[in-house]
């Protein structure tokens, strides 16, 4: 099969066509395509700044139009070298790429820990390409509100293929599949990883397995039993999980990568599960959009409350459980809002 159709695949939402006219001028920056614009979006995205959530307001109907590739798997699996190779294919096609990458984060600082800016190579004359480093802020499966963000701005920059490298430092990285139309799980020989994305629950949101590192001894083993344990497994929609081996050293498989995810994402246009798919996503990032909201509500109503403090006091001298002290406090936020 070959490459769908953008256009088919995805239609433009409305608004996404036509002039720039009605953007601000920081919003019609990014349309025009200015880097330096985009990076400090990104960064008053990361910072919570509401200015930035207001030009996300703007630019909101130029997104949902790129296929969002959720790349994820253990440390040591060669996420990075794969991505550089895919993003060498794209460019060679002429697609613009945008590339984040979610680091876990700092305790203290909150930023970035691992630092993959010196993980990915790209030409810094390539204006095709954007790489973006990120914090997790928390979230074990390296996706957070800023992420989803910062995949729009790319989006609305131009970008006609976005990468997401997850976090991949032994936790369960099943939140990708709140963000990315195709999952794509690397694993390598040897490790034991072919056999531990099932208990880590990896084998149930990967649409692609990437074999890496095929060169090594065992990898032609290591795609059997994936391929068996996909076809066992039931089809989501019609679509059983790809296994692709892939070798950066040997320069091989990343055409085969790339047109496992066309193939996968052709599939869900024509099933209609894309459509599905995007409605649960929406449905997700509402919710903890809402629960974001009311949680610093709370906090806001909350502090130096004398109230409060009191019944944190009772809790602590074992005078109240924490179940009646939150029930009292839920009751109280009530009667307040």
């Amino acid at each position: 099969m070959r490459a769908p159709r953008a256009a088919a695949r995805r239609p433009a939402p409305p608004g996404a066509t036509g002039s720039k006219s009605g953007l601000g001028p920081v919003a019609k920056r990014i349309q025009a395509g200015d880097r330096r614009a985009l990076a400090r979006l990104i960064s008053d995205v990361e910072a919570g700044r509401p200015e930035a959530r207001s030009v996300l307001r703007e630019l909101y109907p130029r997104t949902g139009r790129a296929p969002i590739i959720g790349v994820t798997g253990p440390l040591g699996v060669g996420k990075s070298s794969l991505i550089n190779e895919l993003i060498q294919l794209l460019r060679s096609k002429g697609k613009k790429v945008g590339v984040i990458a979610v680091d876990p984060s700092s305790p203290f600082s909150g930023g970035a820990v691992l630092g993959d800016r010196i993980r990915i190579e790209r030409d810094p004359d390539d204006t095709g390409v954007f790489f973006r480093s990120m914090a997790s802020r928390g979230h074990a499966g390296g996706v957070s509100q800023s992420t989803r963000d910062a995949i729009r701005l790319l989006e609305a920059f131009g970008m006609d293929v976005v990468i997401v490298e997850t976090v991949g430092s032994g936790q369960v990285d099943v939140e990708i599949h709140q963000i990315a139309t195709t999952r794509v799980v690397v694993v390598v020989p040897h490790l034991g990883d072919e056999v531990q994305t099932l208990k880590a629950g990896l084998f149930e949101i990967a649409d692609v397995f990437v074999v890496n590192k095929s060169e090594l001894p065992g990898a032609e083993r290591a795609a059997k039993d994936l391929r068996e344990l996909a076809s066992l497994s039931v089809a989501r929609d019609g679509w059983t999980p790809r296994v692709v081996p892939t070798s950066v050293v040997e320069r091989r498989g990343t055409e085969d990568l790339w047109q496992a995810i066309l193939d996968h994402e052709e599939a869900l246009h024509q099933s209609g599960a894309g459509e599905r798919a995007r409605r649960e996503r929406a449905e997700q990032e509402l919710r903890e959009l809402l629960l974001e909201r009311i949680e610093r509500m709370a906090r806001e109503e909350l502090a130096d409350d004398t109230a409060w403090t009191s019944l944190l006091d009772g809790v602590v001298a074992r005078e109240t459980d924490p179940y009646t002290a939150a029930d009292r406090a839920f009751h109280e936020l009530r009667r307040r809002l």
